[in-house]
């Protein structure tokens, strides 16, 4: 599973998430289902937007953690 860790970078950079929508132009929601990692997917241009606006590269806001419920293609 793909966790985002939008929330954590906004803490250490010291943003509040209603900055980052004047920041960056992103929906409320949407920066709102990304801090409680509930969005299904994410479009590139936000993810573009985040990155510029955050200077960070897309590894910092996400991060792939194996679900342990799912089984290898080796098992």
């Amino acid at each position: 599973m793909i966790r985002i860790k939008l929330k954590a970078v906004l803490a250490e950079k010291g943003i509040k998430q209603k900055d980052l929508v004047a920041m960056t132009g992103i929906r409320q929601p949407t920066l709102s289902g990304m801090n409680n990692n509930s969005v299904k997917h994410i479009p590139l241009d936000v993810l573009d937007k985040l990155c510029t606006v955050l200077d960070c590269q897309p590894a910092d806001l996400l991060e792939f953690v194996p679900d342990e419920n799912e089984k290898s293609p080796d098992a």
